[in-house]
């Protein structure tokens, strides 16, 4: 599929750069995934009237990390940005990070801030990483011995929200202060187990009350793992979405989680993923299953679900509205069938006109059978 095929048109006043307060006050497209028609609109607390008892929710735990920080060039004072990717392993504070300040190069020195304040913690970078394209590994100095990554990054680092959302406020002058973006940007069904650059933004619709219904509904909850990596901000730049070169991530499934997707289907029950990471775990483990033999409990996935592609054990999605020319968006629109991007393309459409908000922060599509 040309990748030209998953480009529209869409007005800056539909990008979302605040979340719906209360979270479950989100609006809801619901689309009949057989016909790609719009069976209903309504909000994200009416998702108990569409799942039936028996049905299955999975559900991605991840925790979000706050991977993003600014500073300032030692040298120069100029102005720098920049994201954590990972920790070098068996390193000791060496980090691979993307930075984007004028004149990179190995020696040049940041001091990071928050809200205009240093933080007493400075980068030096040292060498081009060698494993993320555009990234470096940088030394980081002024730490507590005792501290690990993740604590330093909890205490110098900001919310990685996606560019956009960064860019859309900026241009609209909106200002929000850090700690209300860091509870935002997260599930309340996070777990400690941490590492994403990114929230799966579909769960964070929801609700402790709200999955307190849908459990006394009887729908059942798996839950799986999958650290969403920087990988996820990047368009397909490909002529053919085929060939955009999906970074890995990683994710797990406990055989408790597998069983119950088994269970749910054998009785007759819909496996309903919340978000493009739990689908995205849920059919590579999927792939595995079918080829016999133990499935490993965790492992790198480079699932890359375009149109045509044979779906396993996912039979419905609960999803946000992606940009144009992503993996994102390939994939939701392989979901809906043959011409399930053309109809995609149309949904979409429709959600301009009706107001629907878009991207990370904005409204949700379910599609079921």
């Amino acid at each position: 599929m040309r990748t030209s095929d998953l480009d529209y048109d869409l007005p800056a006043a539909c990008i979302a750069t605040l979340p719906a307060q209360p979270r479950d006050s989100a609006r809801l497209m619901v689309v009949n995934r057989a016909e790609g028609t719009i069976r209903a609109h309504a909000t994200i607390r009416d998702l108990p009237q569409f799942l039936n008892a028996g049905d299955l929710l999975v559900l991605n735990t991840t925790r979000v990390i706050p991977a993003r920080f600014e500073g300032v060039r030692v040298d120069s004072g100029g102005k720098a940005q920049g994201l954590y990717l990972a920790s070098v392993p068996g390193e000791t504070r060496r980090w691979t990070v993307y930075i984007k300040a004028r004149r990179q190069g190995p020696g040049v020195e940041i001091d990071l801030m928050r809200e205009g304040r240093p933080v007493g913690v400075r980068l030096v970078l040292e060498q081009r990483s060698t494993d993320e394209e555009g990234a470096w590994v940088a030394r980081v100095l002024g730490t507590e011995a005792a501290e690990t990554d993740e604590q330093v990054l909890e205490r110098v680092g900001l919310t990685p929200l996606p560019p956009y959302i960064l860019q859309a406020r900026k241009t609209g002058g909106v200002e929000v202060a850090d700690d209300a973006d860091r509870a935002r940007y997260q599930t309340v069904f996070a777990q400690a187990q941490g590492g994403s650059v990114a929230a799966p933004t579909a769960g964070l619709h929801l609700t402790p009350a709200l999955l307190d219904t849908l459990r006394g509904k009887g729908v059942v909850r798996a839950d799986v793992t999958l650290t969403v990596g920087s990988g996820t901000f990047k368009p397909v730049e490909a002529e053919f979405v085929e060939a955009h070169p999906i970074h890995a991530e990683w994710c797990a499934m406990t055989p408790d989680a597998r069983a119950a997707i088994l269970s749910t289907r054998e009785r007759g029950g819909r496996v309903v993923c919340v978000g493009t990471t739990s689908v995205r775990t849920v059919e590579t483990f999927a792939a595995l299953h079918a080829s016999g033999g133990e499935p490993p409990a965790q492992m790198d996935t480079r699932l890359l679900i375009t149109p045509g592609y044979a779906w396993r054990w996912t039979e419905g999605m609960l999803t946000n509205f992606h940009l144009p020319r992503s993996s994102l968006m390939a994939m939701v629109g392989a979901f809906l069938g043959p011409e399930g991007v053309a109809r995609l393309k149309t949904l979409y459409a429709t959600a301009v006109r009706e107001g629907y908000r878009f991207y990370s922060y904005g409204d949700a599509m379910l599609i079921l059978p």
